[in-house]
């Protein structure tokens, strides 16, 4: 129980980090729903679910392939895996729009280092 807690938690609090993310990062935009139930928050925490299940499915697919080109690179790699991330989040939601490379890996990377930090927080297990 303590583990569906936890990433309800993790979810809520990445709703937090990707609107910080769509309100600080230039080229990165969400279209929010004010008619939905819940408002603008729902699409939020849609996104972040969204992300979650992007990067544990396809994420590490992506490590494992391109395993050779992280070692050579000594992980800077990882930046262009976690924007390639957010970019498949933005073409499989209807509501995030990610305007070119650049922005796509700022807001990757400061997803990824929220979601980094969120793991140390909340004692991932």
């Amino acid at each position: 129980m303590a583990a569906v807690i936890r990433f309800a938690l993790k979810v809520v609090l990445m709703a937090v980090v990707f609107y910080l993310v769509a309100r600080y990062v230039p080229g990165i935009e969400v279209q929010t729903n004010p008619n939905a139930v819940l408002g603008i928050s729902v699409t939020f925490a849609w996104l972040a679910l969204l992300f979650a299940v992007v990067n544990a499915v396809v994420g590490p697919v992506l490590r494992f392939l391109s395993f050779p080109a992280i070692l050579l690179s000594l992980g800077l790699f990882l930046l262009v895996i976690n924007a390639a991330l957010f970019g498949l989040t933005a073409a499989l939601s209807s509501r995030l729009d990610v305007d070119g490379f650049g922005a796509a890996v700022l807001g990757g990377l400061f997803v990824a280092l929220a979601s980094w930090f969120l793991d140390l927080v909340l004692d991932r297990r």
